[in-house]
């Protein structure tokens, strides 16, 4: 199962990242400015998931990726896959198991003495 992590970037913004049952960091989506906006955006492309597509691209260095678009709006980018095997696998983790994965909440800075 794969995981959907919050955070807050160093800008202030929130942003999720889609992390394979492994940890490993698959996509990064846009910025929100709140984490309420984030959730929602969550909630949203789970229920539509069947209708976005995966955009994929080619950097001029030879690395591999995607978008994530739903009626062309762009919600994130995946991370950089050296070969397209591992893209497919990047997409497959995706598709298989993005319904199911549960949300990790780290945007807020608590921190204990």
């Amino acid at each position: 199962m794969g995981t959907f992590v919050i955070s807050r970037k160093e800008n202030g913004l929130i942003k999720f990242e889609f992390n394979s049952r492994r940890g490993k960091t698959l996509f990064t989506s846009q910025s929100y400015k709140t984490k309420d906006d984030c959730q929602k955006d969550i909630a949203f492309l789970k229920q539509r998931f069947e209708n976005t597509s995966f955009l994929k691209f080619k950097t001029p260095a030879g690395k591999f990726f995607f978008k994530l678009i739903h009626k062309d709006h762009i919600h994130g980018i995946s991370r950089k896959f050296t070969t397209e095997l591992l893209l497919a696998k990047g997409l497959d983790e995706m598709k298989n198991n993005f319904l199911e994965s549960e949300t990790l909440d780290f945007s807020e800075e608590i921190f204990f003495d």
